[in-house]
């Protein structure tokens, strides 16, 4: 049963109450209020509810000084604070171990740029829970990450029931950090779960910090949606699958970026990246053996002039692309503009593309296209395309044994075709 009685606290005019001295006040209150003994009457002298230390305090203000929220009730299961409307957090905000906080309908927490941080580092034993009053998916709107500072994390972190409301455009997200401000924050053994949307929302500029040991249950969405700069920050130990809408790691339309080699290293579990509309790669790029890729209807691979693609599997652990419905002819394919000798498909499987048009009026699995624009392709399986399962324009070059080192199946025109 959840408490009948609150104790209400403002913020911006009392954070001394949340600081290391609340037990001993709360505890001074307490043992006031039973000396004295309940008032008794009618009316304005009815008996009044007598505060204790096992009550939720109520916040209903925004953090404008450095402020320390303790653990402050014994029973794990009910909440230690909470939150009735709102809040900004422009200052310094910390969160002990073991503290619950409870979020009325709707409610946001929103973590500022320019002086709003957040650092909230459980323990094993001790978890921080961020829940919904109401234990209901979607109950209240999540935590809006504006803030920029290095010092920002969550450890030991569950936040459950968020996603009420849209955290950015028509998206819904437990966790969204900001592009705009470059927020960024550290995450490691978090729990994202019970969220109507996504657990987590990375915005193109917003960053990963740190990632490590993370889970991802039985969200609306995808457990997480980012751009493809923040994907190789997640690491083989976090999990993304277990009831959510779709169990991938859902990269945005989005640009691989950076001056040495971008590495996607795959997760323990096997979960698959799904693409969403265009893949930019300008730079160097390589994927795992037993990384999976799946693409959205229409998406794409672009590997630019100043990118490269490097899919080196294993003849038993093949790096597969493919479509994310499973049918043929469903993503666009894709295509190599580089001329980079590490342009490799090796011991690979490409599927199910040639949904539309790529270059030159052609629909192909993979295309090369433009002058010196190279592409090694060896012991793939390349299948399911709406057009030709390979594309080679005047100008580029493949491999001469292409059509032979490679198994094709099933592709609307030919299987190679290269333009003289």
């Amino acid at each position: 049963m959840k408490p009948t009685t609150y104790l209400s606290l403002n913020l911006s005019v009392q954070p001394i109450l949340i600081q290391t001295g609340l037990r001993l006040v709360f505890l001074m209150m307490a043992s006031l209020f039973l000396l004295t003994g309940c008032k008794k009457g009618t009316g304005d002298d009815a008996i009044q509810p007598v505060p204790t230390v096992t009550d939720p305090i109520l916040l209903s203000t925004n953090i404008t000084t450095k402020t320390t929220l303790v653990d402050q009730v014994a029973n794990p299961d009910l909440p230690d604070y909470i939150v009735t409307k709102s809040i900004d957090v422009n200052s310094e905000l910390t969160i002990n171990p073991g503290v619950v906080i409870a979020f009325e309908r709707d409610v946001r927490m929103n973590v500022n740029d320019g002086g709003g941080m957040l650092i909230a580092k459980g323990t094993a034993g001790q978890r921080i829970r961020f829940i919904g009053v109401q234990r209901t998916k979607g109950y209240w709107a999540g935590i809006t990450l504006y803030s920029g500072s290095n010092v920002n994390a969550l450890e030991y972190v569950d936040v459950l029931h968020a996603g009420s409301r849209t955290a950015y455009s028509l998206t819904k997200a437990a966790l969204f950090l900001s592009g705009s401000s470059k927020a960024q924050i550290g995450l490691k053994n978090c729990l994202f779960s019970e969220n109507d949307g996504y657990g987590i929302y990375v915005y193109t500029g917003g960053l990963l910090r740190e990632f490590e040991k993370n889970a991802f249950t039985n969200n609306t969405e995808a457990g997480i949606l980012l751009d493809a700069d923040n994907v190789a920050r997640l690491d083989p130990a976090s999990t993304f699958t277990g009831g959510n809408g779709r169990n991938v790691v859902e990269v945005a339309q989005s640009a691989v970026t950076g001056g040495s080699e971008i590495v996607w290293a795959g997760f323990a579990d096997k979960t698959p990246y799904r693409l969403n509309g265009v893949l930019d790669i300008n730079a160097g790029f390589s994927l795992k053996p037993g990384v999976t890729v799946e693409l959205n209807r229409d998406a794409i691979i672009q590997v630019n002039t100043t990118g490269y693609l490097s899919a080196r599997g294993t003849a038993t652990e093949k790096i597969v692309f493919t479509s994310a419905s499973h049918t043929a002819a469903y993503w666009r394919g894709i295509i190599y503009y580089s001329a980079d000798s590490k342009n490799v498909l090796e011991n690979a499987e490409v599927s199910n593309a040639g949904s539309i048009q790529i270059v030159s009026n052609k629909k192909a699995n993979v295309a090369v296209w433009g002058t010196r624009a190279s592409i090694s392709i060896k012991n793939t399986h390349v299948s399911g395309s709406g057009g030709y399962g390979v594309f080679v324009g005047y100008g580029a070059s493949a491999n001469t044994d292409i059509s032979t080192a490679n198994t094709f199946e099933a592709n609307t025109q030919t299987n190679v075709l290269i333009d003289k």
